[in-house]
């Protein structure tokens, strides 16, 4: 061969596809799916397989599980040993079969996910209903093909004396398809066969009332009957498993939730630490400790409550969000006629019974050609007996064996099986009583040749057969139903409350961001006093709220965090909050501007209202800033990229607002003429700017022209004027000046805030230098005065902060 002939210039989508396809089918025929008749894929097939061969079963000691996988290796799945013993270790675990194929001693893993022993350490024999696998496999039941390099045969399915598919159930991926079968009930499944025998046009709906839904091996509740029905019909379906969990009552008024069932394939270590972290994290107070009692004698994990908190709302919170509770998704797909096909219950059983007809046939046709066989025998030995003296004369006359053998056929007309038979007969069976056993077995042979020929000539006699054996497979290994099933899927509605002890503390939050919320103990034992932060921060926000209630921050960039109190750290008074950045991921220039504290999401009539420095304003409902998602900001302004977010307030029974800008434009209208958007929109046009201009206040007023508002100037200027100064407008007007322009130094608004008379008013600058002034020492002024100036900017410093103190706060103080 040259070399030419050696390469060949093929394009790489060509052989890439080729391969790939090939691979592809090998996998997925070969390896990941189980084959609808026996239920096992092929590694699991060689195994116990090669057991069988070995002799490895039941009734006979353990053997090293090194020596199986060696021989499967060896003989027949020229694979890794990992992926071999990890198969059979599979094949022997408790918490994954139903009924396992493969008995083990020694560690064989655990429900925690703890790996087997090394394969050197454990022994392993094949299970008393493996035997029924492989029952009748030497009786040529089932087709046997060459293994990889030619030595040996293994059989391409095994003969399954029980649905195995069904009983054991299956899960593997390979390319393109996956597979998620449960485990089921073996009395339910034979049932359903027995059924499906007798009719077998039989429903669905007539099959369930014998197979009621899937069986694990782990038990726990299966809610979900329609989701079992659309799975048996289709071969898709999702049902509900959850654990099954009591509340009891211990001493000290507490409760604890005892868990003895867990969902299918749950690692139970994984679990308890989920548990144990949500604990560890405060996400759920009401946990006092939990521990994993789990021994010999079956699981058990206790979960210990604080007094005063109700178990059963807890654990409905553990089944919302731990593994107690799991989706399970049915995706019945299995190799029928060799091809990936989805399959569903009526289909799985005519699989197994045109199997089981088929193992049945070929196993009578070999006991039939056996018998006769036999028979052929006994007859030419009962014919000898009968002329014994001569058969005796003639082979003593006889050179050798094969010469016997001649003169026997020649002389009595035996045939070259019976003269082989007669001439190997030992002296001592030429007994007088030996001829009544050779009659009983040819009686015995000849009945059993009409009961054979019956089976293999009539249908009705071959449903019969495989209907008794399925019978006696069913008393002989029968379990009662491990799982329950409940009808209906349950609705698990949270309530805050069950979950969060109600405890009032003082949830802060600083221009900063720092935030926290300490305990009323801490914040009454510094009187209020001596408050940590930083030196160039300050307070933005101070309420005594709930545990169970919520906290809504606002930044320049159009978002919100949304944090429970609860999940507030707790920290004393006298020490630093924690920045919100370490709480949830913001921006390095977002800054918060407002904080909200929501006892409630669903207020009538109550709404979100927020700006933009460029005069967008919008209006969303309450009810609507509620989530159950809250690792990062969320969306409440769609804002311009020049553009920021100045202003965010709770308004309830507001009915107008007043925009005042940095040029001293003021706009008074109703607030129903924002429209109610949602709450990622970009708002409506509130105030009509000049280019150079910006929205700098936002008021929402309760009672028309009755309130004041005090409006400070960059100048360190303060004035009281009556909201009636500006009158009432419409929505993106200009509106009025509320300063008089000055040609030098004019005036320009810092803030505007409303006031009521009893209140005061906090100035600091960046000096650090305080003035409080009384609002009542003010007179009103209108729109055309500059107010006095209360702070020599030019001395003090320039403002950094201007606060209302109410009235009832300097009493308190």
């Amino acid at each position: 061969m040259t070399a030419t002939e050696r390469f060949q210039e093929l394009p790489l989508e060509e052989v890439m596809g080729d391969r790939f396809g090939r691979y592809s089918k090998y996998i997925i025929q070969d390896r990941a799916l189980p084959d609808a008749r026996d239920g096992l894929k092929p590694v699991q097939r060689r195994i116990l397989f090669a057991m069988f061969n070995e002799g490895n079963t039941n009734d006979k000691p353990f053997r090293k599980s090194a020596k199986t996988v060696g021989h499967v290796i060896g003989n027949f799945h020229p694979h890794g040993d990992s992926s071999v013993y990890d198969a059979m270790v599979r094949l022997s675990q408790d918490w994954k079969m139903r009924h396992m194929l493969i008995e083990m001693h020694g560690n064989n893993g655990s429900v925690d996910g703890d790996p087997p022993a090394a394969m050197r350490y454990t022994e392993a024999r094949l299970s008393a209903i493996a035997a029924e696998m492989l029952r009748d496999i030497n009786k040529q039941t089932v087709e046997f093909i060459p293994n990889f390099d030619d030595q040996d045969m293994e059989p391409t399915v095994l003969p399954a004396r029980f649905p195995n598919l069904l009983v054991n159930g299956s899960t593997g991926i390979s390319a393109g398809y996956a597979t998620d079968i449960p485990p089921h009930n073996l009395t339910e499944s034979l049932d359903a066969v027995l059924m499906r025998l007798d009719k077998p046009n039989c429903t669905v709906d007539d099959l369930m009332t014998v197979i009621k839904g899937p069986d694990f091996p782990t038990g726990g509740i299966i809610q979900g009957v329609e989701g079992i029905k659309k799975a048996y019909e289709t071969g898709k379906g999702k049902i509900i498993v959850r654990a099954k969990a009591t509340v009891e009552p211990i001493k000290g008024g507490k409760e604890q939730i005892v868990i003895t069932e867990l969902p299918y394939e749950v690692n139970k270590a994984n679990l308890v630490k989920k548990i144990d972290e949500q604990r560890i994290d405060k996400r759920l107070e009401g946990i006092a400790d939990i521990r994993d009692e789990s021994d010999r004698t079956g699981l058990r994990i206790v979960i210990e409550l604080k007094k005063d908190v109700q178990g059963q709302g807890i654990l409905n919170y553990l089944y919302k969000s731990t593994e107690l509770q799991i989706n399970y998704n049915f995706n019945m797909i299995a190799i029928h006629n060799r091809r990936p096909t989805m399959m569903t219950l009526p289909l799985m059983l005519d699989s197994y019974i045109a199997h089981q007809k088929d193992v049945v046939i070929k196993r009578s046709k070999f006991d039939l050609q056996k018998a006769k066989d036999r028979l052929h025998i006994v007859e030419g030995l009962i014919k000898a007996i009968s002329i014994l003296d001569e058969v005796i004369a003639t082979i003593r006359s006889s050179k050798d064996k094969r010469d016997a053998k001649t003169n026997l056929e020649k002389q009595f007309g035996f045939t070259e099986v019976q003269s082989e038979a007669i001439v190997s007969l030992q002296l001592y069976r030429l007994t007088n009583t030996d001829i009544t056993d050779l009659r009983a077995e040819q009686e015995t042979l000849q009945k059993s040749i009409t009961e054979l020929n019956d089976i293999l000539n009539n249908d009705k006699q071959l449903i019969k057969v495989i209907k008794s054996e399925l019978t006696e497979i069913r008393k002989k290994f029968k379990e009662p139903r491990r799982s329950s099933i409940q009808a209906e899927i349950e609705e698990i509605k949270l309530t805050l409350d069950v979950l969060v002890p109600s405890e009032e503390v003082v949830v802060t939050v600083t221009k900063d961001g720092y935030v926290k919320r300490t305990s009323t103990r801490s914040h009454a034992a510094s009187n209020g006093q001596d408050f940590a932060m930083k030196d160039s921060d300050y307070l933005l926000f101070e309420q005594t709220l709930n545990t169970q209630h919520h906290l809504l921050l606002f930044t320049n960039k159009g978002n919100y965090i949304y944090q429970p109190v609860h999940e507030l750290p707790d920290i004393r008074w006298k020490d630093l909050g924690q920045h919100i950045s370490s709480i949830v991921p913001i921006d390095k220039d977002e800054e918060i501007i407002e904080a909200i504290g929501i006892e409630k999401f669903e207020q009538e009539n109550a709404f979100i209202l927020t700006a933009t420095k460029e005069g967008q304003i919008k209006r969303s409902a309450l009810a609507d800033y509620s989530v159950t998602r809250y690792s990062k900001p969320i969306k409440t302004m769609n804002i311009k990229d020049n553009d920021e977010m100045i202003f965010a307030s709770l308004v309830t029974t507001e009915t107008e607002l007043l925009l005042t800008s940095y040029l001293s434009y003021s706009l008074r209208f109703d607030i129903e003429e924002i429209p109610v958007t949602g709450v990622k929109t970009g708002g409506v046009k509130g105030i009509n700017l000049k280019d150079e201009d910006i929205l700098i206040s936002v008021n929402p007023l309760e009672s028309e022209d009755k309130q004041d508002v005090i409006i400070v100037t960059h100048r360190g200027a303060v004035k009281r004027m009556s909201v009636s100064e500006v009158e009432k407008s419409s929505r993106a007007k200009r509106g009025v000046v509320v300063l008089k322009e000055l040609k030098a130094n004019p005036h320009r608004i810092y803030t505007v805030k409303v006031v009521k008379n009893d209140d005061s008013i906090l100035l600091e600058t960046n000096n650090n230098v305080q003035e409080t002034i009384e609002v009542k020492s003010l007179t009103r002024a209108d729109r055309y005065s500059n107010g006095s100036l209360k702070i020599d900017v030019s001395n003090d410093g320039e403002l950094t902060l201007v606060k209302v103190i109410p009235h009832e706060t300097k009493e308190n103080n």
